[in-house]
């Protein structure tokens, strides 16, 4: 496999991965979705619910923006995920569940890591579309990099945050 640029944002994507499938370890569907309590104080930091939901959305985003077609995400994943929500505890269970949202983070991300490793680094040179990103990020190739890499690994620091407030300590 050759260094590409692809394969390199995805050699960090697949370490991302693999570390989001750990921290689910002993996290059940009922704690999923609920704010960590600590000391008997709920904690208002972001949830496993959100923090795969909304992560998930960033696979598509890659796929979209490399130019792939992609299904759109499941219902209530744009409304209760998106950049502009705000996590809230959801102690009615009115999120989609565990599974759902756990299968579908999963699926996209995998899809996007094969996308990812198939494009061409012509495609990552190309200017960033988004006149908010591109300011940071001026290129195709700099912002995947973030999507992938970066905007997982601090959510997924939010997740092991959550773990050990929760008390199910580090993954």
């Amino acid at each position: 496999m050759s260094q590409s640029i692809g394969n390199t944002i995805a050699d960090s994507l697949q370490l991302c991965l693999k570390y989001a499938e750990v921290l689910l370890t002993d996290v059940t569907p009922e704690m999923f979705g609920r704010f960590a309590k600590a000391d008997g104080k709920q904690i208002e930091s972001n949830h496993p619910a959100f923090i795969y939901g909304h992560l998930s959305l960033y696979a598509h985003k890659i796929m979209q923006d490399l130019g792939k077609s992609v299904d759109a995400p499941p219902a209530g994943f744009e409304d209760n995920f998106s950049k502009d929500c705000i996590c809230k505890d959801d102690a009615e269970g009115a999120l989609p569940d565990m599974e759902t949202i756990t299968t579908h983070f999963f699926k996209v991300w995998n899809e996007a890591l094969e996308v990812l490793r198939s494009t061409n680094d012509e495609a990552f040179h190309q200017p960033n579309p988004s006149e908010t990103m591109a300011k940071r990020f001026p290129t195709l190739g700099s912002v995947q990099n973030f999507y992938a890499s970066g905007h997982n690994m601090m959510h997924l620091g939010q997740m092991s945050a959550w773990r050990r407030m929760s008390g199910l300590g580090s993954a």
